[in-house]
């Protein structure tokens, strides 16, 4: 393994590159398969064929969201309904949506249409549950929630 930063060989996995101090993944100036110098716009590199930036290269340098992935979860199961998972996500127009829905949906419910209101934000907060515990849901700024 290279140092992204420096492109100076690692040996093991150290979480701080001896070379040039930095965390070995952060930096796009190296490929870290091989060690051959790469540019911010590199997608793979022309030496080994390693996958340098891009998805893959986002996901290493920390494209991770500090928020908990076990909060999202609970809250997306016990208040979901009300949208406050996606409040606690930042992503406050889909949370006033879901609240919105949901009030509509308790207010006409003698009504027929209340029910769709409400079947459609059941669904909704049950796609929202499995991105959840899955780790595929994503903060307002796009990074995953993957710490439990």
């Amino acid at each position: 393994m290279f140092c992204r930063n420096c492109g100076k060989e690692l040996i093991g996995s150290p979480e701080i590159c001896p070379g040039c101090g930095a965390k070995p993944m952060n930096g796009t100036s190296f490929c870290s398969n091989c060690g051959a110098a790469t540019t911010e716009l590199t997608e793979m590199c022309v030496k080994c064929g390693a996958r340098v930036g891009g998805a893959a290269a986002k996901a290493i340098a920390g494209d991770i969201s500090p928020k908990s992935r076990l909060a999202v979860t609970l809250l997306a199961f016990f208040l979901g309904q009300l949208g406050i998972h996606r409040f606690y996500l930042g992503k406050i127009g889909t949370a006033i949506g879901m609240l919105a829905l949901t009030i509509v949906g308790w207010a006409t419910f003698i009504f027929i249409v209340g029910w769709f209101f409400l079947g459609a934000v059941w669904i909704w907060t049950l796609i929202d549950f499995i991105f959840a515990v899955s780790g595929h849901m994503r903060d307002k700024e796009g990074r995953l929630i993957q710490k439990w």
